[in-house]
Parts: structure tokens; sequence; C-alpha cells
């Protein structure tokens, strides 16, 4: 590509009164730009005409806009993919966050906050120097059609809404019918308003739609025998009866529920002590047969106690709330008085959890005359005639609460996903999914390894989809919903999060949205989560490879598996453009056409390093652009003050650092290193997966390096950051330049 530069400044939002213009000018025509101009409203419709005029007029194809962040304004700016377009942000991380004249310089005259706005545009100027405009991947005989695994509610639900849509749906049920969970259910929870009366399951009228949208294909009595390829490519092998049927698929959904988790440790509560206890499902069972009796004599159950939490929110059983368990037992009350208008209902809670419109249906029970009583349970006994005595903490009156002569105790046990239950599954010894997957998986023998056996991945990460530790295939809960760690497969209903039948509806139809959005995504060559639209994806100089395995053991999401030769082989479609793969190669051959380690290197080296006697300190700070880079730009819209010694690299995430930037860092004169990424772990989630956990490890084999060279180690340091960690950020970067203060310049700064 013939480049023509352009760099175009805006002077408004305050930019103007914080710096001398002119030095920004002067910053972009030492590089020997083809056009640099300024405007007081860039973003605006003159702004944006003056930089077209100049794209048609002059030919200019490579633009540097320095202006606001690049999280704003970014279809403003938007000039075509043939056109490189990088922003440089000088207002939210140079111009509200720092004085005029804030470092404390030997020429007073100096304008120093447009010195470190011309070290951005010089960054920006090494990065486009550096990049090609992007090209997307092609994906030859693309499929748009989706999968989905289950056909209870959730998975029924997602299968319509995805053909009414106009897809190809193909929806596959290992029970002889459809309706899973449905089809032991009595009476269902309101789904409709007014939000208090229970509906019929119907699952008759489901399969009747079903069969009518031509859209969507129903394999009953099937399983999921094997899924290769990727994204826009999935060959799906179905099971179907005996028979085996090829699908290719652009998208998965998972939808095969959770199961209630076993009652045997809850004997604490007479569940296998007393035949009068049951759980939910049990009485489901009595409400669909058209009785609810005691099992011990078969007499009709007058007197009932539910038991809410029963084993869950317990750190011993179940850690969580399965978030269905307060309506469903509301809901057996009903069956209770609809059965038997003379039966009295008990029930005994930590909490009740009716979120949203189920308050109605919450209301109506209480009216009926259900008592509740707010306390855990103390002691269970049985009296001679088999009847139950309860007693109980009651918080809200004070005391005890205690009840005698109880038919049935019915137990609320909670639900835990079908991805955390287990079975062994044999697999080939020396088998590359055998041995990849033993190493995240439990192993059993040697032959055979702990997995779901649901969908059957042929990856070399393992068959099936990498959980948390409650069983859950979250990729990141917090911020991307349906999302599990294999790009193109989404989770929904309780497989996906503890919820109730009108959260796991909704949430079928998320899930078939996202569904959708992954195979137009995929059809145009982009990325989904949440670089969503990125076009670029990693390139392999397979020339250099020395089969270190590195790329394809860390990649987090299954992108890159490996021929015989143990070479990388890249599966562009699954991958979410995070570079991680780029940062633990350690021959460097890993590379995208707008990021790359010699890009990245060119940006440290592009600033102006001050002499060690003008005493101004320079802080590189790699900040991830998930949560670091937005939580720096609140802190400069909320107009916090912090060092003006730093300067700041976005990157795609810490997964993508890779270990030469620190050495190239070093060695140019700067006086820390900071890397700032998301938190990691169960409770809150770096967006791709591992990258932030995988910037510390390497972290760790530079602090060595460091101290061999006779460099502090403390001069790099590693910090976690969310986004609403923006009040803190001001006092971590000070914090970090005072022990850089303490330590002295630098003593590669002069070479």
């Amino acid at each position: 590509m013939d480049k023509k530069y352009g760099v175009y400044i805006c002077t408004g939002c305050g930019i103007g009164e914080a710096m001398d213009v002119d030095t920004l000018t002067e910053a972009a025509e030492e590089n020997s730009v083809q056009s640099c101009q300024t405007s007081s409203f860039l973003c605006g419709k003159e702004g944006v005409e003056m930089i077209k005029k100049d794209i048609e007029e002059e030919g200019i194809n490579t633009l540097i806009i320095a202006a606001c962040s690049s999280r704003v304004n970014y279809d403003v700016f938007n000039f075509g993919s043939d056109k490189i377009v990088e922003r440089a942000n000088i207002r939210e991380q140079v111009a509200w966050v720092h004085e005029p004249d804030a470092e404390d310089a030997v020429d007073e005259e100096e304008d120093h906050t447009g010195r470190h706005a011309a070290d951005v545009i010089h960054m920006a100027y090494a990065k486009v120097k550096a990049s090609q405009p992007v090209e997307p991947y092609v994906v030859e005989d693309v499929s748009k059609a989706i999968l989905v695994v289950g056909a209870g509610m959730a998975g029924i639900t997602a299968a319509l809404e995805a053909g009414k849509a106009g897809y190809k749906t193909v929806l596959v049920e290992r029970e002889d019918e459809i309706g899973g969970w449905l089809n032991k259910l009595y009476k269902v929870t309101p789904l409709n308003a007014p939000y208090t009366e229970l509906e019929n399951p119907d699952v008759e009228a489901k399969a009747k739609e079903l069969e009518e949208n031509p859209n969507v294909t129903v394999y009953t009595s099937a399983k999921i025998k094997k899924i290769a390829g990727a994204p826009g490519m999935f060959d799906a092998t179905i099971d179907a009866g005996g028979s085996e049927v090829a699908e290719r698929v652009g998208s998965i959904i998972l939808a095969t529920g959770s199961k209630p988790i076993e009652a045997k440790n809850l004997t604490h509560l007479g569940y296998g002590n007393y035949k009068n206890v049951v759980t939910h499902a049990e009485l489901e069972e009595m409400a669909k047969n058209g009785k609810i009796v005691r099992p011990s004599d078969g007499q009709e159950a007058k007197k009932i106690a539910f038991i809410q939490c029963a084993g869950s929110r317990d750190a011993e059983r179940l850690a969580y709330c399965s978030h269905a368990c307060c309506i469903e037992s509301m809901k057996q009350a009903a069956y209770v008085s609809e059965l038997n208008a003379d039966a009295m209902t008990y029930v005994f809670y930590k909490d009740i959890r009716t979120s949203g419109t189920y308050e109605h249906f919450y209301k109506k029970i209480q009216e009926t005359g259900a008592v509740f009583i707010k306390g855990d349970i103390t002691s269970i006994n049985e009296d001679g005639d088999g009847t139950l005595t309860l007693e109980s903490e009651d918080v809200l009156l004070g005391g005890k609460a205690g009840i005698d002569g109880v038919d049935l105790i019915v137990l609320a046990t909670g639900m835990a996903p079908t991805t955390a239950f287990g079975q062994e599954v044999e697999l080939e010894v020396g088998d590359d999914e055998a041995a990849a997957a033993s190493e995240e998986e439990e192993q059993a023998t040697p032959d055979t390894i702990i997995a779901s056996d649901i969908l059957n991945l042929e990856y070399r990460q393992g068959p099936e989809l990498p959980t948390l530790k409650y069983g859950f295939p979250d990729s990141h809960f917090i911020c991307f919903p349906y999302e599990t760690r294999r790009t193109g497969i989404f989770a929904t209903g309780t497989v996906r999060a503890p919820m109730d039948m009108a959260k796991a509806v909704t949430d079928a139809t998320g899930a078939a949205l996202k569904a959708i959005q992954c195979v137009e995504a995929t059809a145009n060559g982009a990325a989904i989560h949440p670089r969503s639209g990125d076009l670029s994806y990693p390139e392999f100089n397979l020339n250099r490879c020395t089969q270190c395995k590195r790329c394809t053991e860390e990649c987090p999401f299954g992108a890159i598996n490996e021929d015989e030769k143990t070479n990388p082989v890249p599966n562009p479609t699954r991958c979410r453009r995070c570079g991680t793969c780029m940062g633990a190669c350690p021959e460097r051959i890993v590379s995208f056409k707008n990021y790359s380690v010699p890009m990245i290197g060119n940006m440290i080296k592009g600033i102006e390093m001050p002499e060690e006697d003008e005493e101004m300190p320079r802080i590189l700070i790699f900040a991830c652009e998930n949560d670091a880079v937005p939580a720096l730009d609140m802190a400069g819209i909320n107009r916090l003050k912090y060092n003006p010694w730093v300067r700041i690299i976005p990157v795609r995430c810490l997964g993508s650092l890779n270990l030469v930037w620190i050495a190239d860092a070093m060695s140019e004169g700067y006086d820390g290193v900071m890397l700032l990424g998301c938190k990691h772990g169960d409770d809150y989630q770096c967006h791709f997966m591992k990258g932030s956990e995988l910037a510390e490890i390497r972290l760790s084999k530079v602090s060595e390096t460091l101290d061999r060279l006779g460099l502090e180690s403390e001069r790099v340091k590693a910090v976690e950051v969310n986004i609403m960690d923006y009040m803190n950020l001001p006092k971590m970067l000070d914090d970090f330049a005072e022990e850089l203060d303490e330590l002295g310049p630098n003593p590669m700064k002069d070479f």
C-alpha cells in the first residue's frame, strides 16, 4: 500500500486551552505527513468534511485522528476498511488529566502537556506506519444454520426464535420426545399477564409449532456424536435413533438445562430418614398423578411444609441460589390448595426471591393462606403416626416456631447445570483430544477422561466446554452473557445460569440473537465479542516456527490446532483477536496487519525521551482496552488528575504482551512499566479469559531477567483493575511514580 498520511487535530473540548496546538502540528510534521489540519469541532460536519476532502483530493489513506478516545465517535471517523485510521487520545488521557506545564522541568516556558500530546501523536504515527489495511477471512461454503442442543423450554424457544427469524435451525434432543423437564411438570409458573395464574406445560402445542416451521428440523432420541470445525463451518455428526446424520451449521446453542442436586446429603432435614420427606421433583410427580399423598401410607397429605434452600446457599453442598426454588415452592403450594381446599401449607425460608413479575404470584399465594416463616430449621422429628414435627428460628417475630402433625415435608433442593455432571468417556491412548482434555479434566484411567459427553468437540483442548467452579460454561458472565469459552457456541437456560421458567424463555431468545449475530459476523469475516466487528486475524510465519506449542496451549478459545509435526494450524473463525498467541510466541512469528510485536515496539520507541538531567521520568503503561482503557477514560471524563510522566499504549489484552516489549522499554530509557489488566478469576473475569493471568505469569519471568541485568524488578509492575476503579487509578499511578522516584532514573536512560 502506497501510504499518504494525514493528521487531524481537534482543538475543541478544552484541548486547545490545555496545550499549544502549534506543538502538536510541529510533532505531526516531523513525521513527513502529507496533510496536517486542525479543527475546533473535528467530529462535527465541517470537521468530517475536511477529512473527506483530503481523502478524495489528496489521496490520504492513512489517518491519525488526534482528538477524543477511540471509544467514542468510532462511527464518525470510519472512512472504510481500505483506510487506516488510528485514534490518538489527547483529550481524556492528556488534556483532561494534566494541567498545562504539569511537569517540573528546567524550562518553565515549555508546553509540557503539549509535549505529552505530541508523544501520543508520534506513537500513533509509529503504529500506522507499520499497519496495513485489514482483509477479512473469507469462509468457503459458510453456513448460517444454527444447531440447538437440548429441547426443553430454553431449547425449544431458541429454535423457534431462530427459525422465525429465517435461519435454518437443527434441534437435537436425547429423549424420545421434546419438552425435557416440562414433561415432568403438572403446571408451570405464570408466564403471561397478570402473572398470577398457573399455566399448562402444553408441550404438544410447542411440538406442533416446531413442526409447522419449515426452517426447523427436529431430531429426537438423538445425541451429538461429534462436532468438528469452527464458526460458520461446524460439521456436526448426529446419532439419531441409530443412524448418523451430518449437519453443517454456523453456530451452536447449548440448552441442555440442569438437574436437581442429589438429596442424599440432606439427612439433617430428614431426607432418607423419614419417608414423608420428599423433594420438589417428587412432589411434582404426585401432583401430575392427581393427588398429593404421604409416601409412608398413601394417605392424602393435608398439612405440608416447604423448606427452602435445602442444601442451597450452603458452602458444603450447593453454594449458590438456584433462583427458581422459591417460585416453584409457591407453585406447588398452589397445587395443594387446588387439589385439597382444606389443606394447610407452611413455607420456611431464608429469603424469598421472586423477582420481577413473579412478585404478583407471591402476593396471591400469601392471600390464599400459606404461612411464611423466616428462619433456619433447627430440628425435624417423626411422631408415632408418621407425622412430622418441625422447629425453626423465627427471625421476624423472634424466638422459635414449632409445627407438629405435618404430613409432608418438601425440600427445595436446587439445581446444577448438566455440564457439571461428568462421566467416564473412553478415548484412545495418545489421541490429541484425550491428551489435551486430561490436562483440564480429572484423569480417570490412562485411557479415559471425565467429560460431560454433550457436544463431543474435536478440539485439542478437550471434547466439552470449559467450566467455572460450579460447572457453568461461562466466557465472561458480567459483560458477555450466553458466550462460552468456545467461539460460536452459546449457552442458554439453566445450563448457563440459575434461572426460573420465565427468565429461561427470554434468555433463550437472547441466545438465538447471539447465534444469529455470530453467523452473520463470520460470513463477513468479522470477530464477535469483545472485539465485535474486527476484521483482522492472526497470521503465522511458519518458516520460523520452532514447534514450541506455546500458542496452541495458551490460546484461551481453542482457535489453534496442531498438525502431525506440531505446527500451529489456526482456525480464524474461532479466533477472538485477543493476540494471546502473539504474546506467547518467543519467535514472534504471529502478527495482525494492524497489531504486531514490532509495531508496538516502534510505538515504545516513538516518544521523545528526556535526558536524565531533565528530571522528567517516563512511565510506560500497557493498558488493556477492555477495562483499563475505559477506566483511564473515565478518570479523564471526571477530570481526575494524575502523574504527567505516564505514556499509555492500549493493548488488545494483556495476554498479547510479548516480553520483548519490556526489554524495549527498559533499553529505551523508561523508568518503569506498569501493566493494567482485567481482574481475573471466577468472581470477575478477564474478557479474554486468561489474558491478565498469563501476563502476570510472564511478568514473573521478566522480574528474574531484570534482576540479572542489575535493574530493579520493582520497575515493572502488574495491577488488576476493573472499569469502576477509575477513582483509584490516579493514586495507583502516583504511588508507582513515587516508588520509581525512590529508585532513581533508569541506568540505561542515556545509552
